[in-house]
């Protein structure tokens, strides 16, 4: 065979045949690792075969010229002759595997098509027949770099539980049918993620369901509850596609109104109780559940014999307050994700975990469908779930008997609260109940007496509701600081000064010793605290690995040039809306002139804010 290409490891002593048939394996098992136009692909067939059989099986397949099969035939006796000179070492089978690729975008009738060797000459279109150029450039540099890499994900991979070419074909039909909601999106979160992200893990949902149906041999689709379903466009989806759903979250968004009255969706607090039961469900869902995340398996769980459960954990939970670490060893991510399928195997599920194809960090669910044991069983399983919870370590609070509300809150902000499980705790009905001391038990009103649901209201505490004259005294206090510890540095010429004073540096915890308890202790309220607030008010301090130092802006505007757009976007919405704390506040002035300062030199200078006029709107 002719030498197309060929690469040299740089680390000669990193290489190992294990290493190199484990890169094989990724491109085998996972194309579209490498290959980003390729959604996965299907192992067909895999066996051992000998010399013999492997011709024959590649003169079934082959389409091109028959002496290319002995040319490759040729090279593989090549191969096993070096290995057969080598000490202990017999003539073995060869591995046979046939593979169908698939691609992202695939026409409706058009069936996949077959690899199974790499051949000159062909009509290459850069996915399926991927072009000599990349396979020389792209593939052969990944699989040296695989090669040396000794690293084992800690989960399974992507779209384990189901069938690729069934998602990837779903998926771009869901993909093209609600796109519009990019454009319509009504919330302050990023769209494309949402609605991306949203769209997948429906067409996930969807195709096990479909699976699962063919399974069981069931007519009707099945029924679904999203508990915290956030924005709702899960269950919208869902419900569009033919599955009879309801959605519930504490608090109402903007986008529910648009989806019309064939979306259920609930205003209500969830406090898990037999209150949150679901008789009549077939799967309830925790897509970034929060704080209900553990519990979900033991609503469902307890709900019948026959609901099943699907969670996609993101914060870090326990049954109440926050989850704290116990294995080191471990990632905090891949702890958690055990610790939720402990959870649901001792509430009595067979649990399976796979990781779906999100924009996300947190892409692993876990999916429990079947149980492992006997509906007869019922009262012993139960028991083993109250104990369970019974047994978790309490968390903070008084006593252990209040969620950590500080964490409740960075997840809501963490991930925009749209896909968070606001709980409202402003009910008091539902409020006394978690309070009651009463014993835990299938028909008690509650299971865990301190369980108490997010607020209604998300309160943001990133130090930008905090008052404003409190927020210009610790700046101005921390700025005299800094200025203190640097008078009378000669840093050029600024505006007919021949000085103009940048300061000193201090760390943060130095400039916290600066300050009182009381202004500590309003700081230490908000996320973040004191660093927060600094960052915050970025035309003053550059706040960089724990060091708060003045802003010089003559560096910032002498470096790297704005883009035009960016540029253009400042003009009209920012440009001389605040005035400039230097021009107002440093004894040596502005270090630039008005004309370059994005911030007004005098009420004079000052505009209408373009935010502030949309937002009266």
């Amino acid at each position: 065979m002719t030498k197309l290409s060929e690469i040299t490891f740089k680390d000669q002593g990193m290489v190992s045949a294990d290493g190199f048939w484990s890169a094989v394996d990724v491109w085998i098992h996972k194309p579209h690792v490498v290959n980003k136009r390729l959604c996965g692909a299907k192992t067909e067939e895999k066996k051992e075969v000998n010399v013999l059989e492997l011709e024959q099986l590649l003169s079934g397949y082959w389409y091109g010229d028959i002496k290319d099969i002995n040319s490759i035939l040729n090279y593989l006796n090549e191969v096993n002759d070096v290995c057969l000179n080598q000490p202990a070492r017999k003539e073995e089978p060869r591995c046979f595997i046939l593979r169908s690729l698939i691609p992202k975008v695939n026409t409706d009738g058009v069936p996949f098509k077959r690899e199974m060797v790499v051949k000159e000459g062909w009509d290459s279109d850069g996915v399926i027949y991927p072009k000599l150029a990349w396979l020389s450039t792209e593939l052969l540099s990944k699989l040296a770099k695989w090669s040396t890499e000794n690293k084992r994900s800690e989960f399974k991979s992507t779209l384990s539980l189901i069938a690729v070419e069934k998602y990837s074909h779903l998926y771009q039909q869901l993909k093209e049918k609600y796109k519009e909601m990019v454009k319509v999106w009504p919330e302050v979160t990023d769209p494309e993620k949402f609605v991306y992200e949203d769209v997948a893990i429906a067409t996930y949902l969807l195709v096990m369901w479909e699976e699962e149906r063919k399974e069981k041999d069931l007519a009707e689709k099945q029924s679904f509850v999203d508990l915290g379903c956030g924005n709702g466009l899960l269950v919208h989806i869902l419900s569009n596609e033919g599955h009879p759903g309801r959605g519930i979250d504490v608090r109402k968004r903007k986008i529910w109104d648009m989806y019309g009255p064939q979306t259920h969706l609930e205003e209500c607090a969830i406090t898990p109780s037999e209150n949150f039961l679901f008789p009549d469900v077939d799967w309830l869902i925790g897509n970034h559940s929060d704080e209900l995340t553990p519990w979900i398996p033991v609503m469902s769980s307890r709900s019948s014999y026959s609901c099943r459960f699907f969670v996609l954990p993101c914060c870090f939970f326990d049954f109440i307050g926050k989850y704290n670490r116990r294995q080191c060893k471990k990632t905090q991510y891949r702890e958690y994700i055990d610790f939720i399928a402990e959870v649901a195997s001792v509430c009595g599920f067979d649990v399976e975990e796979d990781c779906l194809r999100i924009p996300s960090t947190k892409r692993v669910c876990l999916v429990g469908k079947t149980r492992t044991y006997d509906s007869s069983c019922e009262a012993q399983i139960d028991e083993q779930r109250i104990q369970l919870i019974k047994n978790r370590p309490v968390c903070n609070g008084i006593n252990g008997q209040t969620t950590d509300s500080k964490l409740v809150t960075d997840c809501s902000l963490g991930h925009n609260a749209e896909h968070s499980s606001d709980v409202d705790h402003s009910v008091e009905k539902v409020q006394e109940a978690s309070f009651e001391p009463e014993t835990q038990t299938c028909a008690s009103r509650n299971w865990a007496a301190g369980f108490q649901p997010r607020e209604k209201a998300i309160h943001v505490r990133n130090c930008a509701s905090l008052p404003r004259n409190f927020i210009d005294r610790v700046v101005l206090q921390v700025a005299n600081a800094l200025l203190d510890l640097n008078e009378g540095v000669v840093c050029g010429c600024v505006e007919g000064h021949n000085i103009w004073n940048r300061g000193g540096s201090l760390s943060v915890r130095e400039v916290a010793e600066l300050l009182d308890k009381e202004t500590l202790q309003n700081l230490k309220n908000e996320c973040g605290g004191l660093q927060t607030l600094l960052k915050n008010n970025h035309q003053v301090f550059r706040v960089l690995g724990g060091i708060v130092q003045i802003r010089d802006w003559r560096e910032e505007t002498g470096g790297r040039k704005a883009k035009p757009d960016l540029k253009r976007k400042l003009s009209s919405a920012v440009l001389k809306t605040r005035l400039c704390w230097f021009f107002v506040n440093h004894p040596d002035g502005c270090p630039i002139p008005s004309e370059s300062c994005l911030f007004a030199h005098g009420p004079e200078e000052l505009r209408p804010s373009a935010f502030k006029s949309k937002k009266q709107k």
